[in-house]
Order: C-alpha cells, then sequence, then structure tokens
C-alpha cells in the first residue's frame, strides 16, 4: 500500500517538474515496473544520445532501492554490457547508500551525473576504466561511437528500415538480424569460406 501510494506520488512529480534530460513513464500500466530516458550531457560523448532505462520497483520500496538498468548499450566504465549500473545509491547499506528518502528523480538524477563523470575507481567494466584513466580521448572517441550508433536519434528514425533491409538480406541463410555489439555482421560460415578461398 505504502509502495503504491509513494509511487503515483513521485510519477505525478516527474510528469509535473522532471529533472532537466529525464523523463519517468509507467510501462503498460504496470506499477512496479517503470521506464525512463535520459538525454546525455553536452559536452560529454553521450551528447544527443536518448538512453532508454528500466525501472524495476520492489515490493520492500522505499525500504529497498528499485533496480535500475541501461536498456540502451552505453560506453561507460561503471556500466556492464548488461545494462546494470554501478553506484552507491542503487544498493542497501552497508556497500551502498540507498535511503527511503531517496526517490527515483534523485535516483536518475545521480546516474546522469554519473554518465558525465565516470568513476574509474570503482567500475564493473575493468578495460573501459583503465582506457579512461590512461587513454581518455580513446575512450571519448569510442563512447560518442557507441552513442551514434546506438542512441542517437537518426539511428532511431532509420531502425525499422536497416530491419527490413537486414531481413531480406539473412532471410537466405536463416540467421538472426540482431547484431552485436562488438564484431561484424559477417556469420561464421561466411568468415570460414572466406578463409577457405
Amino acid at each position: 500500500m505504502q509502495r503504491a501510494s509513494r509511487l503515483k506520488r513521485e510519477l505525478s512529480l516527474l510528469a509535473t517538474e522532471p529533472p532537466p534530460g529525464v523523463t519517468c513513464w509507467q510501462n503498460e500500466n504496470q506499477l512496479d515496473e517503470l521506464r525512463a530516458q535520459i538525454l546525455g550531457g553536452a559536452d560529454t560523448p553521450y551528447e544527443k544520445g536518448i538512453f532508454n532505462l528500466e525501472i524495476v520497483v520492489p515490493e520492500r520500496y522505499p525500504f529497498e532501492p528499485p533496480k535500475i538498468r541501461f536498456l540502451t548499450p552505453i560506453y561507460h566504465p561503471n556500466i556492464d554490457s548488461a545494462g546494470r549500473i554501478c553506484l552507491d545509491v542503487l544498493k542497501l547499506p552497508p556497500k551502498g547508500a540507498w535511503r527511503p528518502s531517496l526517490n527515483i528523480s534523485t535516483l536518475l538524477t545521480s546516474i546522469q551525473l554519473l554518465m558525465a563523470e565516470p568513476n574509474p575507481d570503482d567500475p564493473l567494466m575493468a578495460d573501459i576504466s583503465s582506457e579512461y584513466k590512461y587513454n581518455k580521448q580513446l575512450f571519448l572517441l569510442r563512447a560518442k561511437e557507441w552513442t551514434e550508433k546506438y542512441a542517437s536519434q537518426q539511428k532511431r528514425a532509420s531502425e525499422p528500415l536497416e530491419e527490413k533491409i537486414n531481413q531480406s538480406e539473412t532471410s537466405t541463410t536463416g540467421k538472426s538480424t540482431l547484431q552485436k555489439r562488438k564484431g561484424s555482421n559477417i556469420s561464421k560460415k561466411e568468415k570460414k569460406s572466406r578463409l577457405d578461398s
């Protein structure tokens, strides 16, 4: 009961006074599952990117923090390939800093700040973290490439068209149209045939 009334209050506040660059809404009228979008901040490699997040609100909320993960791939030392986020306010004490006085709006703002200022000393992705520490130009370049590839508005508009093209190309091989984050579209069979020739 407490969760439902608090969530209704929080969602109405998020609708009327959202933090800058953040939107949040209910997913198909399910109170325990929310969706959010965070705009990449100016002067960051995520600028002009739109990042989608999933928020699962536990039964014990606000005494337990919501589980938040990125649905949009992002190149970041504190966010892994499954979209999980390493941020103290998303964990219960003693390891974390979650308190019932915090809310979803605060968490989304904290995630937005983490995007702008990664914490390489507490990484989920060690390789990206060392790149951020010791080769920042390469990190910025890759993060910008990922933003353009996965989170840009132009990408969203052209997705249905690209999907149709990919389906027609792969219908002869029967392979899945899903593209992996790293690597190419070439199937193992094609690679082998190219190597053999």
